[in-house]
């Protein structure tokens, strides 16, 4: 027996990556075709982001707590969000969620930990780069962080909203990220954190001059390890 795996999704391009993660490396561990119980329930991303442009984050929390006690209804055991935007309202959403969580800055940390890293270049939507989740989090694990300048900041995040949630995927967004990459490189940075879901999938260590922390793999990673402990 496996767990039954909850997922709290937001935008659909890193939901559906977290999912077939789960259950392309699950054969691994649980034999051919074999994967844990998964389940889903998403609200649409616009009803997410009507609360997140006015910064309510109270709004925002509600959508997860309803998602969350449609998934304990379904039997979900756990739950993960692969969103990290939206992982600013979950301390407004853990104490009154029917179900335990993983936290995706919490395995994204723990995993550059392991790695041996020790200053970390964030990436992702603006609320990400420019919020307080990362900054908090990274930090009381021992780590230095940078994030991308202001300019930076508007383009990356543009490329997200305006590209890789629609399932647009450009060589030319490529090379930006890859340009920002190396530049904090060379601020120090000995590895770039994937804190976009989406980021993963223009991304990957074999295109990026720093060792990447793919935060969607690494959430849907932790739980298959949950699911099978």
């Amino acid at each position: 027996m496996s767990g039954h795996i909850g997922i709290v999704a937001c935008s659909a391009e890193g939901a559906a990556l977290c999912y077939r993660t789960i259950c392309d490396e699950a054969p691994a561990l649980m034999g051919r075709h074999r994967h844990p119980e998964v389940s889903m329930h998403t609200h649409s991303l616009g009803e997410y982001m009507e609360h997140v442009y006015r910064g309510d984050w109270q709004g925002v929390a509600g959508l997860m707590l309803s998602s969350s006690e449609k998934l304990a209804k379904a039997g979900a055991d756990f739950l993960i969000c692969p969103d990290n935007t939206i992982h600013h309202a979950f301390e407004l959403v853990a104490a009154r969620s029917p179900l335990p969580w993983l936290h995706i800055v919490d395995e994204t940390a723990a995993v550059a930990k392991s790695r041996g890293f020790r200053k970390l270049a964030v990436t992702g939507t603006k609320y990400t780069m420019e919020g307080t989740v990362y900054q908090t989090k990274l930090p009381a694990a021992g780590f230095d962080y940078l994030v991308p300048n202001a300019e930076e900041r508007a383009e990356i995040d543009r490329i997200i909203f305006e590209e890789l949630v629609n399932g647009v995927f450009r060589s030319e967004a490529r090379a930006y990220f890859q340009q920002v990459i190396s530049r904090m490189k060379g601020e120090g940075c000995d590895a770039v954190v994937l804190g976009c879901t989406e980021i993963p999938l223009i991304i990957d260590g074999a295109s990026s001059s720093l060792p990447t922390l793919d935060s969607t793999r690494i959430l849907a990673r932790a739980a298959l390890r949950k699911a099978l402990a």
